[in-house]
Formats: C-alpha cells, structure tokens, sequence
C-alpha cells in the first residue's frame, strides 16, 4: 500500500475534501489539479466508494440503434436493408444480431449488390454527418478572440509558416506564404493588430505553371483587398511530368506570399515574442484538462 507522507499526511481531511469535490460534481482530473495530486493511486483511494457524476460516464449512443437492429433482424431484414434503414455498419449490424437466426435469401444478387451499395452511401453520409457536427461544435467552442488571443495566435502561425533567420544566413525578413485563404486573412488581422498598414504590405503569387495564373491572381487580390501596385510578378512553379499531381482544379490557387517591407525590428520582436512563449510552456502544466 502506497504510504501517506509528505502533503498527503493529513489523508483524512484530503479524502474529505476530495469527497466534497466529487459529489459536486467535479471529474477526477478536476479534482486532482484542485487537491494538487499528482498520485493516481492517492486519488483512487481518497475517491473510494464515490461513483462518478453522471456528466463524466460515456453514454453509449448505440444502445437504440442495436435494439433496432435486433428487432428488424427478428423481422427477416437482411444487413444490407439494415445498414439502409439505421445509416450504421455491416460490421456493427453482424455484432449485435449474430445470434439471431439468419433469414431466407428472398433477392438475386444484383438486387442484393444495389442494396449493398445504397446501404454504404447511407453509412458514409452518417459518418460525413457526424464529423460536420463535430467541427461545428468545436467551432462553437472558440467563440470570440481577445487582442491577446489573436496576438498570440499570430505569433505561433508566423513562426510556423513564416520565414525564419538562420544562422549561416541572417536575413531578417518577415515573409509569410500559405496556400490556406483562411490563414492568410487570420495573418492579416494579426498585422493589423501589431499596426502594420495594409496599404505597407506587398505580395506575390506562387503557383504551378500549368494552372490558371490569371484566375489565382484575381482570387488572391480578391481575397486581400489590395490595390494591384502592391502585387510583385508571380512566381511560376515547372511542371514535372514525373510528378503525380492533385488539388489542381478549380480550387487550386497556388500560395500567396505576403511581405512587410523594412520589416527586420517587427521580425526580432516576433522571434521574442516566440521564444517567451516557449519559456512560458516549459515552466508551467499545460496538460488538457477534463
């Protein structure tokens, strides 16, 4: 048995505390970083005895789908008419009905293969459904930036996707190219937020050769509101007949380089402001809590 020493000397008035905690309603990391406990063993038995709050258990979403697949299966239905009627997978299908008694073949096979296939189409939009919801609800949780939010946003994406000084190499520039639209105008409020006028930035697009060059320019100016004496010559990238392409369609617009001109004191400034943040991690528990 694990001994009680040092902070958890007391054990008695932690479990109490640790009790009253649980029994608000608080997850076990919740109260551990409350209590300050970094034993799980110490944590499992303070919470002995106490079930955990109901938002904590998993529920388990498949319980109505699999007494309906049960009772449909009782029916005569067939995996293929299940999968069309309930969205879910052959493979969930035959580990909740295995036990029941298999049905008559009433269908040729072509007439089976077509049901086969209307039943993976309803499996995919089921699961295309659930990852929609789950990327709105998660964009549900961001939910308005501070100043302070976006600048150290922007600081993050700079130094990944920006230029960076290198060691045989001084050059103090700072550059930003990205193919993603969205990233390029979350950079552009993170300039705006530092005071870097648009009317200071330059551009330039870089893009395959053998795509549409004028189109991804109009896109570009477009999407960045500049006046066109602020765009540089585009880049043109060589075709390589060896290399196997994609993503070259219509939504294919190369990648925009922006530039803040003059900008070797805004690119120091940048690399500290990074490295404050990496000395911030480093010195303090960011694991997720739940």
């Amino acid at each position: 048995m694990t001994q009680t020493t040092g902070k958890y000397t007391d054990f008695e008035g932690l479990r109490e505390r640790a009790v009253a905690l649980r029994r608000e309603g608080l997850s076990r990391r919740q109260i551990r970083d409350r209590l300050f406990i970094d034993n799980n063993d110490i944590l499992n038995r303070l919470l002995d005895g106490e079930p955990a709050p109901e938002w904590t258990k998993r529920p388990n979403a498949k319980d109505d789908l699999r007494d309906r697949a049960r009772e449909l299966r009782l029916q005569g239905w067939t995996y293929d008419q299940i999968q069309v009627e309930l969205g879910c997978s052959k493979s969930s299908i035959s580990l909740w009905v295995r036990d029941l008694p298999k049905p008559e073949r009433k269908r040729t096979r072509e007439e089976a293969s077509a049901i086969a296939r209307r039943g993976w189409e309803a499996t995919l939009q089921h699961r295309e459904e659930g990852r929609r919801k789950t990327r709105q609800a998660a964009t549900e949780e961001i939910g308005a930036l501070s100043g302070r939010e976006l600048f150290l946003v922007g600081v993050g994406l700079y130094w990944s996707e920006g230029s960076k000084a290198k060691a045989h190499r001084r050059q103090e520039r700072v550059d930003f190219v990205n193919s993603d639209p969205d990233m390029i105008q979350v950079y552009l409020e993170w300039l705006r937020l530092l005071g870097v006028t648009p009317e200071r930035l330059r551009f330039h697009v870089q893009i395959h050769e053998t795509a549409d060059i004028a189109a991804a320019e109009k896109f570009w100016a477009t999407l960045v509101g500049a006046d066109p004496s602020q765009f540089g010559k585009t880049s043109l990238k060589k075709h390589n007949p060896k290399t196997n392409r994609k993503g070259v369609g219509a939504d294919y617009h190369g990648c925009l380089l922006v530039r803040v001109p003059q900008g070797a004191d805004l690119y120091r400034r940048i690399e500290g402001w990074w490295y404050g943040i990496v000395l911030s991690a480093r010195g303090t528990d960011r694991q997720i809590r739940t």
